[in-house]
């Protein structure tokens, strides 16, 4: 596809390895030619490049397939899944999933992306409820200071939480910040 028909969202191949693309602007400089400024996200290692491109420039555009999956359990090879539709069960190493790890409890479905059968993307909720497995004491009435703790949740994920929350609380997280966003 042409440059100028990108859009946020969209799969391209560059530099034989596929890519996410989080940002399209299309910037005009004074007097100067008009480029289009294209973050992309490698979907393999996460690694985030800003390029400058020609409106008429070709990016090869990727087609992936999502799935719907549920994660089964986690050993020494990987993060398990099965596809709901055929019951093929399938693993997932650490690399691929990143920091999204820490948001996948057993039994949860979410959507993973295919590229010519191979699990490329996998994409979890926005929000996601997890039990606080560690946090210290709280203390009465620091419910209104803008006061937070450390905590850690059944993943391992290590969030900031208000004072107010207490061991075998469940609290909702935000999977694109990773931070705390109410109890649940």
């Amino acid at each position: 596809m042409q440059v100028k028909e990108v859009k946020k969202g969209a799969t391209v191949m560059y530099q034989n390895e596929i890519h996410l693309v989080t940002e399209a602007v299309h910037r005009t400089p004074g007097n100067l030619r008009a480029f289009f400024q294209i973050t992309l996200k490698n979907l393999k290692n996460g690694r985030v490049i800003q390029n400058r491109y020609s409106p008429d420039e070709y990016l090869p555009r990727v087609i992936l397939d999502p799935k719907q999956c549920q994660y089964l359990y986690k050993d020494d090879m990987g993060y398990h899944f099965m596809d709901m539709e055929s019951y093929h069960s399938f693993a997932l190493s650490e690399d691929v999933l990143g920091d999204k790890k820490y948001y996948l409890k057993e039994n949860m479905e979410i959507k993973i992306d295919f590229h010519e059968d191979k699990p490329v993307f996998p994409e979890v909720p926005g929000i996601v409820v997890l039990k606080v497995t560690e946090a210290p004491p709280g203390i009465k009435g620091d419910s209104v200071s803008n006061n937070t703790k450390t905590a850690v949740c059944e993943t391992g994920l290590k969030i900031n939480v208000p004072l107010f929350v207490n061991e075998g609380d469940d609290v909702k997280i935000n999977t694109d910040t990773g931070e705390y966003v109410g109890r649940a």
